[in-house]
């Protein structure tokens, strides 16, 4: 199914955890931005609070509020985690097409139009910051960096070969597409990307994986160490899982 017509309703889902330092910039940047109606959409806002102890929901309404930005806020009781908040997010959306996107707007959200020129042939369509490195105008330190390509080697070997970035938190689907991968997602956490994308690619979707414009923030919540392990325990539960096929494969 393609993405509607232009005029009609587009989803952004963003999660937020602990971001009272980024909150109200992001809602002033996502007003901005949705004010032209790119695609020619009506995009509904939807703010996702996983459990934030420092105010991020209410700064993020009294931010959207003052940017003339009607948002959608809902809340986690606890930390649930990412993968959980872009869940319940994205089951609570009601556009097509969806975008993702994190709080730090590490890739600007003009960029989603890159994804979109993919949209009608690729139903999910991923932002990359390592097809092209000059696009990456502001780089994570190195030891990052090589946990990033560390665990996208595991990545390729265990779950999803051929995607050269999973984890840029930037990515763009058919509305129907987006809402029956998270609905079937069972992981809480960072390695929820790998399971959307591992999921499609068992459905048989094509994944476009899109380079663009990506600027670090260093206020980062990955842990470099328990988050680490983290997600190569739930690489191998993504296998276990989903270990049953799809319904109707036997048909396909």
């Amino acid at each position: 199914m393609s993405p509607s017509v232009p005029g009609g309703k587009a989803s952004l889902v963003v999660p937020a955890f602990d971001e009272r330092e980024r909150i109200e910039r992001a809602m002033s940047e996502i007003a901005a931005w949705r004010r032209g109606r790119p695609g020619g959409w009506d995009w509904e806002v939807i703010v996702v609070d996983d459990g934030s102890s420092d105010g991020t929901g209410e700064i993020a309404s009294r931010a959207a509020e003052k940017a003339n930005l009607p948002i959608v806020l809902l809340r986690h009781p606890e930390n649930r985690g990412k993968g959980a908040a872009l869940r319940t997010g994205v089951l609570a959306s009601t556009g097509d097409p969806l975008l993702v996107s994190d709080t730090d707007l590490s890739t600007p959200l003009g960029e989603w139009a890159k994804l979109a020129e993919r949209l009608p042939t690729h139903p999910v369509a991923i932002g990359s910051r390592a097809i092209d490195e000059e696009l990456v105008r502001k780089r994570q330190p190195f030891y990052r960096q090589w946990m990033g390509k560390t665990f996208n080697g595991f990545v390729r070997l265990i779950a999803v070969r051929g995607i050269h970035d999973t984890q840029c938190g930037f990515k763009l689907f058919r509305g129907d597409v987006a809402r029956d991968l998270f609905r079937r997602a069972r992981i809480d956490r960072f390695a929820y990307d790998v399971e959307i994308l591992y999921l499609a690619r068992r459905d048989g979707l094509a994944i476009a994986e899109v380079p663009v414009l990506w600027f670090n923030s260093p206020e980062s919540k990955v842990s470099v160490v328990r988050d680490s392990l983290r997600m190569l325990r739930d690489l191998v539960r993504i296998r276990w899982i989903h270990r049953r096929p799809p319904m109707g494969a036997e048909n396909r």
